[in-house]
């Protein structure tokens, strides 16, 4: 699961974006299954949730906290696993 950690901020990211591709993610695709979790605090972690991984859900994903840089990495599904 693709998870972002941000830290060293004075307050936590107000919101958490995550992309897929250069592509927005939809969590109310049809595709389902897709969600995020986000614990905030003085070190904030958000992490990706991918049910029924498939080989299209491979590629970059891309964390955008609104008030810090941005985080990118490249997820491989094999066999229903993903591994970054």
């Amino acid at each position: 699961m693709p998870k972002c950690i941000v830290r060293h901020l004075p307050e936590p990211p107000p919101g958490m974006q995550w992309t897929h591709n250069n592509i927005e993610i939809n969590y109310d695709s049809p595709r389902g299954g897709v969600s995020v979790i986000t614990e905030k605090g003085e070190i904030t972690t958000s992490y990706l949730l991918i049910q029924r991984a498939k080989s299209p859900d491979s590629g970059k994903y891309t964390c955008l906290p609104s008030n810090a840089n941005p985080f990118t990495v490249t997820v491989h599904v094999l066999n229903g696993k993903y591994f970054n």
